[in-house]
């Protein structure tokens, strides 16, 4: 048998051990309170982004405000959804998701600007989808191979995070077409 893997008797006697643990085994190598403090922050950066969107999907007017606020609600809806498996993923490891509104903005890595035009509204959302791309890459980086599972959910959130960014740019650049 090839040395790449435990003894399998050793895997089954270590699974049996605090079962009440979950996911988190013995192998896990991350600190897993340094972990669980960065998918807060991220789960608060996704929050404070989601409801930016969804103000800017409001208040969108203008003559581009139609495709503008289909990207913002579209964007909302993904970052919702970013927030909701980062949620899961703290739970998984043992934590618990901080949804409280208090102190929201301050664990979120994004600020949450409002912008009075159309304009102002679509450079905000890049900034803090720079913001975002900038942070993850770091957690990413941060996580390593530690902790996988985490490692890729930064990943596939911060791929996303730079589609949304070129989004962003699109509707600038048709902004300065007129």
């Amino acid at each position: 048998m090839s040395g790449f893997l435990s003894d399998i008797q050793t895997i089954r006697q270590r699974a049996r051990q605090h079962i009440e643990q979950g996911a988190v085994t013995a192998g896990y190598a991350a600190d897993r309170e340094t972990v669980l403090r960065l998918l807060n922050e991220a789960l608060a950066t996704e929050l404070v982004c989601t409801l930016r969107y969804k103000r800017h999907y409001f208040m969108a007017t203008g003559i581009h405000s139609e495709a503008a606020a289909a990207e913002f609600l579209e964007h909302a809806n993904d970052e919702q959804e970013h927030a909701d498996r980062i949620a899961e993923r703290i739970v998984q490891l043992g934590g618990e998701p901080n949804f409280n509104p208090e102190g929201l903005s301050m664990r979120s890595h994004a600020e949450y600007v409002e912008g009075g035009t159309l304009r102002e509204m679509i450079e905000e959302d890049l900034v803090a989808e720079r913001i975002a791309i900038e942070s993850y890459r770091e957690i990413a980086l941060y996580i390593g191979d530690k902790d996988p599972t985490t490692r890729r959910l930064f990943e596939e959130i911060l791929a996303a995070e730079e589609e949304h960014a070129e989004d962003l740019v699109s509707l600038l650049g048709g902004l300065r077409s007129d």
